[in-house]
Formats: structure tokens, C-alpha cells, sequence
């Protein structure tokens, strides 16, 4: 089971991830994890490599991996993610808007994501959720539709109807030469807009509670002390990008990110930087409208830049260091199975040289025997197996004296009879009669004379 399950995952990590690199760094975070069981640490590392929408799968194929005992803490830590689509209907002439921001479109290469929602507005209210993809409006697919095609098919009818899946992650990217990335909905920074209905030029800005008048008169001084910047082409307007420390323009409250919407009566959402560098310039007293952080993730102050970077520089850092706890982790791994194999292999070596030892031994030992058998039969002769002995039970009784002694005179002249050349044969009769009458306490215990041999 648990071969199947690594498996799978492999082929699931070798589909979705190119990057040898990458690959080798999931491994090793899983590696760390399974040391240190430390799962908040092993999510935000493994959110460095899923780190778009493709590779949200190897979410679910880590799942398998994890013990019983942290499966329910891992849900809550990862990413929800649904396949199901939800369909939702906002009304686009509420007075409060549709009550979302949106990013995204074909020409940056992405669907359309909600990135903001107006906390108790519409969209809210119907339970749409930061990092939803946008699927349909109005019964049209919008896959291959551009940000400002979306917004006309939202203003084709009064009531919007709208179909989510909520994938967890966000883009980012600010303009079409800027490699797309992705942030989940935990990272992404924005500021939680309350009250602003505005869909980041989806809908119609039905609220402006935050937009705020300022009056500048520039007699006698050197400038507004502030820069202005053309929004991106899925966030048009003109924004301002930097505001020098107690300069005019900090002094009356204009901040980086504010959306500039009109300046002396004129309006600022179609014009381009040229023009409105014009308007500016054309009067020593300002009435400027703006709305304040429209575009704060657009821009960021000094301050921010340096912090961002310090935070990306420690992130960096720490990245390298758990790389270099991995590759020290693994090599250690290396060596002890290094050392496992080299144990295993002098025992097997041992082992044979013992095994061979034996045979020789054996062979030596049954070498000596057949050598000792063959001497043996070179003096003695083959060797007969012994007979079995069997036990006779037998009635003895004592015969009369005289009748037993002439039937063994008897046969002794008989055999004698039968060859009288053999001078052996005489004597093992002799012998055998002698042999007889011993064994009888009543006969003589004297040999028998025998006679002469015969002459033939």
C-alpha cells in the first residue's frame, strides 16, 4: 500500500514539476518534515514549489503522506480548493456596487480572479471568496476574454449572474511584459477595502466613502512634491507613485496608491500621463479628488521597497539554509547506507569464506576416509556388513554315555573316510570331537584314538 501510494506520488510530482531543482527540494522538505513532524513549517515550504494554480494537485497526493494524527491540521493549513462551480446573481445598480475587485484576463495570460471583497457588501453577502476564478457571466464562458471584454458583458444586464470555483491562489502581475506570478490568498498583501464598490473597472463605482477632496496652492513654493504614474491596462486611471517626506503633498494627506479623479473640474479617468501632467501644472491652486489607496498595490513607498526586499532577502536566506540542512540531512543518509551496505557486504564475504572453509573441511575428512577404506581393503580385504544375530532358544537334554560316544566315533570315521589324503581335515575332526564331549558333563572327557590311515 504504502509502495503504491509513493509511487503515485511521483508520478504526480514528475507530471506537474519540470524543475529538477524543484523536484529535489520537495523531496527534501518531506524529508525534514517526516524528522521534525513540525507541519506548519512543512506547509509554508511547500508553498514555495505549488506555487501556481497547475500544481495545486500535489496538495491532495501529499495528503497520504502525512500520519492520521496530522491529516485534520493539514486540511485547515492547505489551501481549499473545490472542483464544483457556484453559481452566484449581484445586482450591478446596487448603490454600494457589485462589492468585489477582480484580476486577471487572456492578455496576461490567466483567467479572472477576485482579489477584494467590501466586507457585508453583495458579493460578500453571497458568500464569494477572495481567490475564486470567475468562470462565467451571464451564461458566457470567459476563458479568452480580455479584462475590458468582461466588463462589457457585466454591463449587458441589470442582474450579474456570475459562476466561481475557488481555487485559493491569486495573480499578480502588472502589466503584460511581467512574468505572471502567483500568491496565495493568506500572502496576497491588500488592503481590505470597506465600502468601495469598484471592481477594479468591472462595475460601476457605486460608493466613493473613500474618495477625499484636498486644496493645494502652490504660490510661493517649488512643487506638489509627489509623482504620478498611468495605472496598468486592466487598472486604468492616474495614480499617484511617490510622495517625498514633508513635501505639499504629504502635508494635506496624499498618500502612494491614491487614484486621482479630478483636478480642477476636469475629469482624470480617461486621460493619459501627458495630459494630466498639463492639468497639473496649469494652475498655482489645486481642487484635487482623489480616491484614497485605489491603486495601493500597484506602488510601493521607499520604506516598503526596502522592507519588501529585507523580507524576500530573509526568505531567501532561510530557504538556502533548510537547503543546506536537506543536502546535510541526505548526505548523512548517504553515508549511513553507504556504511549499511559495506557492513552487510564484509558479513556475506565472511559468511562465504566460513561456508567455503566447511566444504573443504568435508571434502579433506572424506578424502582421509575413502584414502584409510581403500588401505584397509589392501590389507584385510572388502569388509562383509555384520550379520545380524539371532537369538536361538533350545531344550537341552542329557543323552546315555555310552550311545552318544559311538555316534560320534561314527561320523569321525565317516568324514575321515571321506578324505583320507587331507591331514587337516583329520585333526579338525579331532578337534570337533574333542570339543563335543566337553560339552557334556556325563561323557569322557578323553579324545577318541583314531585310526590309521587306510592305505589305498
Amino acid at each position: 500500500m504504502e509502495r503504491r501510494v509513493a509511487r503515485e506520488f511521483r508520478h504526480k510530482v514528475n507530471l506537474l514539476i519540470d524543475n529538477e531543482a524543484e523536484k529535489d527540494y520537495l523531496y527534501d522538505v518531506l524529508r525534514m518534515y517526516h524528522q521534525s513532524m513540525n507541519l506548519p513549517v512543512l506547509v509554508g515550504d511547500l508553498k514555495l514549489v505549488i506555487n501556481e494554480p497547475s500544481r495545486l494537485p500535489l496538495f491532495d497526493a501529499i495528503r497520504p503522506l502525512i500520519p492520521l494524527k496530522h491529516q485534520v491540521e493539514y486540511d485547515q493549513l492547505t489551501p481549499k480548493r473545490s472542483r464544483k462551480l457556484k453559481e452566484v446573481r449581484l445586482d450591478r445598480l446596487h448603490p454600494e456596487g457589485l462589492g468585489i475587485s477582480v484580476r486577471g484576463g487572456v492578455e496576461f495570460s490567466c483567467g479572472l480572479f477576485i482579489s477584494q471583497l467590501v466586507k457585508g457588501g453583495q458579493a460578500d453577502n453571497v458568500g464569494l471568496q477572495v481567490g475564486d476564478e470567475i468562470v462565467r457571466i451571464n451564461g458566457y464562458s470567459i476563458s479568452s476574454c480580455t479584462h475590458e471584454e468582461v466588463i462589457n458583458l457585466i454591463r449587458t444586464k441589470k442582474i450579474v449572474s456570475i459562476k466561481v470555483r475557488h481555487v485559493g491562489m491569486i495573480p499578480v502581475k502588472s502589466s503584460a511584459d511581467e512574468p505572471l506570478k502567483w500568491q496565495y490568498v493568506d500572502q496576497f498583501v491588500s488592503e481590505s477595502v470597506e465600502g468601495k464598490g469598484s471592481v477594479a473597472g468591472l462595475a460601476s463605482s457605486g460608493g466613493r466613502d473613500k474618495e477625499k477632496k484636498v486644496f493645494i496652492s502652490l504660490i510661493g513654493t517649488k512643487g506638489m512634491g509627489c509623482s504620478i504614474s498611468s495605472g496598468p491596462t486592466q487598472k486604468p486611471g492616474i495614480f499617484i507613485s511617490n510622495v517625498k517626506p514633508d513635501s505639499l503633498s504629504a502635508e494635506v494627506g496624499l498618500e502612494v496608491g491614491d487614484q486621482i479623479v479630478e483636478v480642477n473640474g476636469v475629469d482624470f479617468s480617461n486621460v493619459d500621463h501627458k495630459e494630466a501632467v498639463r492639468v497639473l501644472k496649469s494652475s498655482r491652486t489645486l481642487t484635487i479628488s482623489v480616491v484614497a489607496g485605489a491603486g495601493k498595490e500597484l506602488f510601493m513607498t521607499e520604506e516598503e521597497r526596502q522592507r519588501e526586499a529585507r523580507l524576500r532577502e530573509q526568505e531567501r536566506q532561510e530557504l538556502m539554509h533548510q537547503k543546506r540542512l536537506a543536502l546535510e540531512t541526505n548526505k548523512i543518509i548517504k553515508e549511513q547506507q553507504e556504511k549499511e551496505r559495506l557492513r552487510k557486504l564484509e558479513i556475506s564475504q565472511k559468511a562465504a569464506e566460513e561456508e567455503e572453509r566447511y566444504r573443504r573441511e568435508i571434502e579433506q575428512i572424506t578424502a582421509e576416509e575413502e584414502k584409510f577404506k581403500k588401505e584397509w581393503e589392501e590389507d584385510w580385504g572388502p569388509k562383509e556388513p555384520p550379520k545380524s544375530l539371532k537369538t536361538v532358544t533350545a531344550e537341552v537334554h542329557s543323552a546315555p554315555r555310552s550311545k552318544h560316544k559311538i555316534d560320534l566315533e561314527t561320523v569321525a570315521h565317516d568324514q575321515l573316510d571321506t578324505d583320507d589324503t587331507d591331514e587337516g581335515i583329520k585333526k579338525q575332526v579331532k578337534q570337533v570331537c574333542c570339543s563335543a564331549l566337553t560339552s557334556y558333563p556325563d561323557s569322557d572327557s578323553s579324545c577318541v584314538s583314531l585310526p590309521p590311515d587306510s592305505q589305498s
